[in-house]
């Protein structure tokens, strides 16, 4: 009798949805880590480094510290995205081709860290944090799915809402939690809200471009959502203390204003929850303006419009300071110790009110171009690849950055704005409304 040969049973072939599963694992975690980025980039300010034992701001300590955790895990994200694509090259062609203002930005910091570290000068750090990690982020960003990006828009709105909420409290109880330090010195003269921005007139930038981005229609939120949102940072606003932050946000969200109550009146026809929510907001109005006396609000703001404590002043003296350096000097880039000294001969050791003319007189007239062209080409790339209204924000961000030393200095500003843009206008239809 034969006996026949049992044949083998076939393994069972693993389901096409958990082989999917598992292959999306990395991308998961990866857009993990983005929205963590995202965290950090906009929330952690020098201050809160300060309190974490990082003295980010001043001028002492290691130099490990002087980077920004966002700069270093944007380096991480870009060291993964090359390995992840097999072929280094690859992301690398693609980011040339898709985003060539992102490079050259991100090329000109490195250019202005060697320029710096050429003459000697100070301030290594504020090249990679200002320049390399605001062209790296774009990169990152690119062709990434639409539900890592709502993860990310809704961590920007968090944080806005807790920055605005903790810098009314920080009026109302007159404590700073986070102020800007210098090597430990809190300036307690500065009475200004800090919140989770750190520098006040940085706050109050990043606040107002966030405002007219939300009346530009920006972002997620319904009507009622987007009104309450604009009403609290408008009020907190007032409490970092930006007097040009104020009236570029009150002039060109005016002008918006307008412009949509112009089209609804053109329309004939007014919604019915809008009006409804119009006539509650009205009756608060009494409510909120008593609150807000209690609070002090309107003497601080009459306070930063009565006083402001030389700056206009400073921004006339720095011209001075130009006069006596000859043109030659000023193309290649003038003698630091000579800047230094000009600028405490006229009283300007807190710094050249204006991003592009501090610039212009640390680096010179060749570099200050390189870097103004690159970032304007980098803002107009970031438009392009962006919805319509994002030209407002655009507006008021190029107007408030040279009223300080924004982008002058060590700053992780240009960096939130572009990642305010990217997540709050995307392209394509909204993905509905924020929950």
């Amino acid at each position: 009798m034969r006996i026949a040969r049992a044949e083998p049973i076939p393994r069972r072939a693993a389901p096409a949805q958990s082989r999917a599963t598992q292959r999306s694992v990395p991308a998961r975690l990866e857009s993990h880590l983005l929205v963590l980025w995202a965290a950090v980039l906009v929330g952690v300010s020098g201050g809160v480094l300060w309190v974490v034992g990082l003295n980010y701001d001043g001028l002492t300590g290691s130099a490990a510290s002087k980077i920004h955790p966002a700069t270093y895990l944007a380096v991480v994200l870009a060291g993964w995205m090359l390995l992840r694509a097999g072929n280094p090259v690859r992301p690398v062609a693609q980011a040339l081709i898709h985003r060539p203002a992102s490079v050259l930005v991100t090329i000109s910091g490195v250019l202005l860290l060697a320029l710096i570290a050429i003459r000697g000068g100070n301030g290594l750090a504020g090249s990679i944090d200002t320049f390399v990690l605001a062209g790296l982020l774009p990169i990152l960003l690119m062709d990434r799915d639409a539900a890592t990006l709502a993860r990310i828009e809704t961590v920007f709105h968090v944080v806005m809402l807790a920055n605005a909420l903790l810098g009314l409290y920080e009026l109302a109880s007159g404590q700073r939690f986070f102020p800007f330090r210098l090597d430990g010195a809190d300036f307690a003269w500065d009475t200004r809200s800090a919140a989770l921005q750190g520098h006040p007139l940085s706050n109050a930038t990043v606040t107002a471009c966030y405002i007219l981005a939300l009346a530009a229609g920006g972002g997620r939120f319904g009507p009622a959502q987007r009104a309450a949102m604009i009403a609290l940072q408008l009020v907190a606003l007032v409490t970092f203390g930006g007097r040009s932050a104020t009236i570029i946000t009150l002039v060109l969200g005016g002008v918006v204003g307008l412009v949509a109550l112009g089209r609804v009146l053109r329309g004939g026809r007014i919604p019915l929850i809008g009006a409804a929510c119009a006539c509650f907001a009205l009756t608060l109005v009494p409510v909120a303006v008593a609150l807000l006396a209690a609070l002090g609000f309107f003497d601080t703001l009459l306070e930063r419009f009565s006083s402001d404590g030389g700056s206009a002043q400073a921004r006339v003296d720095m011209l001075a300071v130009f006069d006596a350096i000859p043109f030659r000097e000023l193309l290649l880039g003038p003698d630091l110790v000579q800047v230094t000294t000009l600028r405490r001969i006229w009283g300007l050791e807190w710094g050249i009110e204006n991003s592009i003319l501090s610039t212009l007189l640390y680096n010179g007239i060749l570099v200050t171009t390189l870097l103004v062209v690159a970032v304007a080409l980098y803002l107009a790339e970031i438009a392009r690849s962006c919805r319509h209204g994002v030209w407002l924000p655009i507006l008021a961000f190029v107007i408030l950055v040279n009223t300080f030393e924004g982008l002058a200095g060590k700053s992780t500003l240009l960096a939130k704005f572009a990642l305010m843009l990217i997540v709050l206008f995307p392209r394509g239809p909204l993905r509905g409304r924020a929950g």
